[in-house]
């Protein structure tokens, strides 16, 4: 009987002590957030990707960044990247966006933007 006390005892003590502990300690177990130097250089990746796989023409290779910003959605923070070929054989898709995750995850990619 006495070890069953002791269980309880020591069960009824430990159990607000894990409640106080909570789930937000304060830390992310998860991947930091990039920078900006660094959205620009994964975002060159996927271009060179992109002419690899045939998605894009090949004139979008030397493409220069014409601008990088973080954009917000309901509750999410994105990097759009934006590509300025002169060289494009269309003038309407002049402008390639390459969009990426917060902690640099490839999302997208168009000529609209958005």
């Amino acid at each position: 009987m006495q070890i069953k006390t002791i269980i309880l005892i020591t069960a009824l003590i430990i159990s607000p002590l894990t409640a106080l502990a909570g789930g937000d300690h304060g830390h992310s177990h998860g991947e930091p957030a990039i920078t900006q130097s660094d959205a620009v250089e994964f975002a060159k990746n996927q271009v060179t990707r992109l002419v690899e796989n045939g998605k894009i023409e090949k004139s979008w290779k030397p493409a220069i960044v014409e601008s990088s910003e973080q954009r917000t959605y309901g509750h999410k923070t994105e990097w759009a990247v934006a590509f300025k070929n002169s060289k494009a054989s269309d003038p309407a898709k002049s402008v390639l966006y390459i969009f990426l995750s917060a902690k640099g995850k490839f999302l997208a990619a168009n000529f609209t933007g958005k």
